[in-house]
């Protein structure tokens, strides 16, 4: 019988795989690694079945079964201790000669709690630290401005009336729990400049961000900000800004309110209208943890003021609601955010407020107000510490 399966498998021309091509290796928790490879450019005549990755030092395998290229997890490694990892295919016949030797890494212990937040204008690199390999993170979105009033000696209404501005929409806000990084890895975080209406976001404008609020504008108020991204399908919470206020041409009318931020789990408050028939006055409630838009300049005697700002929202986990503003008042912040400044500066509440739109001033136009930045924030061990409200506080 033995002479019969030699003679066989000679004239038949079966034997083992050949090597595979050998990947990258990467430490994926303080004990685990993951190696790629590339299956062998012969099978050896036989459906390959089974692949194994074995650590060197060690001799600690993992397998995958499978006949084409693929990624093995090695796990029971040792935490601080360098490896390096080759793979073997296997056929009906027997397992092949291993590829050459991967690249070596060293998985770490896992590191103290701690965050990272992005409170400025810019687009920067955050790099994950020695055994950070997941992250929770919350991105909210830029308020947009107050829109600017004009004047016009000749209009749609009367010779010499005036047009009010509309209130600034408020950011977006999304987060997204356990994200995978790499130790050592750069990932990229935009935060955009007031005014811009771009996106906030972490790591991709594809994986988790938020637009900010659009600008207001004479008579209409800015659209909120949205969240979006692919995270939208794997993951991704959160909500919309609210709209600014808008107004009606006259020269007693008051400028729009601005918007509050969004929330965790609701949309922002929507700032108050600036007519003098126009309702509500007043600025909307947030919802979810989200922040309350503010009033609108109008203090129902005829004087015309600029819009309030609308609230902003925090990035250290849900809180209570914001609440609207009552003229004079900008919307109040939700989630512990700052609250919208009244008509005397009008700007909106730290992170994600509208601006207040301008009031109608005699013979010139004049600018809305502000809106506030928005913000990213990070947070790790990503297990533990997860949005809206599981210890994503300081550190």
């Amino acid at each position: 019988m033995f002479a019969a399966i030699n003679f066989y498998q000679a004239g038949a021309g079966v034997t083992v795989p050949g090597a595979p091509t050998i990947g990258t290796a990467t430490a994926t928790t303080s004990t685990a690694a993951t190696v790629t490879y590339t299956a062998p450019a012969s099978n050896g005549g036989s459906t390959i079945t089974l692949y194994t990755a074995t650590s060197s030092p060690g001799g600690i395998t993992g397998t995958l079964a499978t006949a084409g290229s693929g990624t093995i997890t090695v796990s029971g490694l040792t935490s601080g201790t360098s490896y390096t990892f080759t793979v073997k295919a296997t056929n009906a016949i027997g397992q092949g000669a291993a590829s050459a030797a991967s690249n070596s890494i060293t998985p770490v212990a896992p590191a103290a709690p701690g965050s990272q937040s992005y409170t400025s204008a810019g687009t920067y690199s955050w790099v994950a630290p020695a055994g950070v390999f997941k992250v929770s993170t919350v991105v909210v979105g830029t308020g947009g401005n107050g829109g600017a009033s004009l004047y016009y000696l000749s209009n749609c209404c009367t010779v010499g009336n005036y047009y009010s501005g509309g209130g600034g929409g408020g950011g977006g806000l999304a987060y997204t729990n356990n994200y995978s990084v790499s130790p050592g890895t750069s990932y990229t975080v935009q935060v955009s400049a007031v005014g811009s209406g771009g996106a906030n976001y972490f790591v991709s404008s594809g994986t988790l961000y938020v637009l900010g609020g659009t600008d207001g504008g004479t008579v209409t108020g800015g659209n909120g900000g949205i969240p979006g991204g692919t995270i939208m399908t794997a993951g991704y919470s959160g909500g919309a800004g609210g709209s600014g206020g808008y107004a009606v041409c006259s020269n007693s009318y008051g400028g729009g309110g601005g918007a509050g931020a969004a929330g965790y789990s609701g949309v922002g408050g929507a700032g108050g209208n600036g007519g003098l028939y126009q309702s509500p006055r007043n600025g909307s409630n947030g919802s979810g943890g989200s922040a309350g838009g503010g009033a609108s300049g109008f203090d129902g005697f005829g004087n015309s003021q600029y819009g309030a700002g609308g609230g902003g929202v925090d990035i250290l986990g849900q809180g209570s609601n914001g609440s609207g503003g009552t003229y004079p008042n900008g919307g109040t912040g939700g989630s512990g955010g700052a609250s919208g400044v009244a008509v005397a500066t009008s700007t909106g509440g730290l992170y994600g407020g509208g601006g207040g739109g301008a009031k109608p001033q005699g013979g010139t136009s004049v600018c809305g107000k502000a809106g506030a930045l928005g913000a990213v924030r990070i947070v790790w061990q990503g297990c533990s510490r997860s949005f809206p409200s599981t210890c994503v506080g300081s550190p």
